[in-house]
């Protein structure tokens, strides 16, 4: 055995928990306090006080901009939302039973196939930007072909939200539909070393490219304990159906040890920040359409989770309700948090790439030790 303190001594942590693997100033999660800030701005105010082009561009540029610098950046991303015609021909042969972060993931990919760019190391940044104003265009298409509907005209007179709530319900956009969207893209712009962001950063050190970086984080994001949790949280809130049906559903998870979506954080262990906003939002929401159920339901499974496991709810819990709310269909609750964290995976890569070093970290070997190889065959 190593002695402690010694040269030779391995630091093990499964899964890398608790272990630094790089720096960042981009966004920094503060877990103990519930604290979550992009270059040093609260959550808090920014949701108050900026759209999502701000954040777009602050996280790209590490400072917000003046109002020369976000009409640029607006204009910059409404002018580059066409796609090119092999993406629309791959949506409309692709299987209609895929799941959208499935074709996201592929549309991505395909996409570097048709940008001489990423053979210029001094355009990830506008590959990035170019990214960022086509994932909502691919997940509003390729939904809408699916479901058998018309591609509503891109535009370059809608905001980012406005804009895809425009391709994906093919109407005018409700501007308060809207400023919803707008904040929950603000709430999942960027979050640390998650692991899609690791996966990001993993792929661009080895100087592979922004399309390839992308593609691994959305592979990554797809799973259902990272992105995927809030599609888990509506299907168990249409599970459990009603309020009655709420202490006994919930009472039967915690008596067989099952995980229940949208509790708890691997990092936060106070109330995750960005769950009050899409609390509030979700109230405000119900009142609006009129069913209450299912935030009532929520708060519910919040209070019973927290009283008896010590777990609150997270980013997830409550987006689930505001998204379905808007009418965003289920099947895409994770891709809307691709949209909006795609300007911090573009962050994340451009931060890597100016100081690069190449990930490689050490696996502890548990194998059988000393084995001599038996010949299946006469050697003689």
């Amino acid at each position: 055995m190593t002695e402690p303190n010694s040269p030779n001594q391995k630091t093990y942590s499964k899964g890398l928990k608790g272990i630094i693997a790089n720096e960042s100033s981009l966004s920094d999660v503060r877990g103990e306090e519930g604290r979550l800030l992009y270059l040093g701005y609260n959550i808090d105010d920014l949701v108050e006080m900026c759209c999502y082009e701000e954040v777009v561009y602050l996280l790209l540029n590490k400072r917000l901009p003046n109002r020369e610098e976000l009409d640029l950046v607006k204009q910059r991303l409404r002018s580059d939302r066409d796609l090119p015609q092999p993406i629309l021909e791959f949506f409309k042969t692709a299987t209609k039973s895929a799941r959208p972060m499935s074709a996201l993931r592929t549309a991505v990919s395909m996409l570097g196939m048709y940008d001489d760019r990423t053979k210029d190391p001094s355009q990830l940044k506008e590959i990035g930007l170019s990214l960022i104003a086509k994932m909502p265009v691919m997940v509003a298409y390729y939904y809408r072909l699916c479901q058998g509907l018309e591609l509503p005209p891109i535009r370059e007179d809608l905001n980012e939200a406005e804009h895809f709530l425009w391709l994906l319900k093919g109407e005018e956009p409700d501007p308060h539909e809207a400023q919803i969207l707008n904040v929950a893209y603000i709430l999942h712009a960027d979050h640390g070393m998650n692991a899609s962001t690791f996966a990001a950063r993993v792929c661009i050190a080895t100087l592979s490219d922004m399309y390839s970086a992308i593609t691994a984080a959305i592979g990554t994001l797809k799973g259902p304990l990272h992105g995927g949790a809030n599609e888990g949280v509506i299907e168990m809130l249409k599970e459990i159906g009603c309020e009655e049906n709420v202490e006994a559903y919930i009472e039967d998870k915690l008596a067989k040890k099952e995980k229940i979506m949208g509790m708890g954080h691997r990092v936060y262990r106070v109330l995750d920040p960005r769950a009050p906003h899409l609390r509030r939002m979700a109230i405000r929401l119900s009142e609006k359409i009129g069913d209450p159920k299912w935030i009532r339901m929520s708060e519910r499974i919040a209070q019973m989770v927290r009283q008896r496991k010590g777990l609150n709810a997270n980013v997830d819990f409550y987006s689930a309700t505001v998204y379905y709310s808007i009418g965003i269909p289920t099947r895409l609750f994770t891709a809307i948090f691709a949209i909006a964290r795609s300007c911090g995976w573009v962050a994340q890569v451009l931060e890597q790439m100016e100081d690069n070093t190449l990930y490689r970290p050490l696996t502890m070997y548990t194998g059988p030790q000393n084995c001599i190889p038996v010949p299946t065959i006469d050697m003689r």
